[in-house]
């Protein structure tokens, strides 16, 4: 069975940091795009980063110069590297991953179950 499963999350002071994981297990050929959201309470789920494929990244202008999305391919993960927190990064974060499970089958979307960030004042 394909999962994605994030790590990493945890309680951080303001101005702190954290890298967040992001790992498919099972049977897989490859994974493609990968995007990070987050969710605050409240508030819809927002795109953070993306990276493709061939590691092109983007990020939301919030995140932007302080959020750095990397991927190594060999492992089947994708982190999340994130510098200088402010207490509105607190969120659940959730990775989500378009999942190529044979050489011939198209990329299926998979979703993790999401990892709590807290950012404290």
């Amino acid at each position: 069975q394909v999962q994605l499963e994030e790590s990493g999350g945890g309680l951080v002071k303001a101005g702190g940091s954290l890298t967040l994981s992001c790992a498919a297990s099972g049977s897989i050929y490859r994974i493609t795009t990968v995007r990070w959201y987050r969710q605050a309470p409240g508030k819809e789920r927002e795109l953070v980063a993306i990276i493709t494929s061939s590691g092109s990244a983007n990020y939301a202008d919030p995140v932007k110069g302080r959020f750095t999305i990397s991927r190594d391919n060999a492992k089947n993960t994708v982190y999340l590297q994130m510098n200088s927190l402010k207490v509105e990064d607190t969120a659940i974060y959730y990775c989500n991953g378009d999942i190529r499970l044979t050489i011939t089958t198209a990329a299926v979307s998979y979703w993790g179950q999401g990892t709590q960030v807290t950012v404290s004042s």
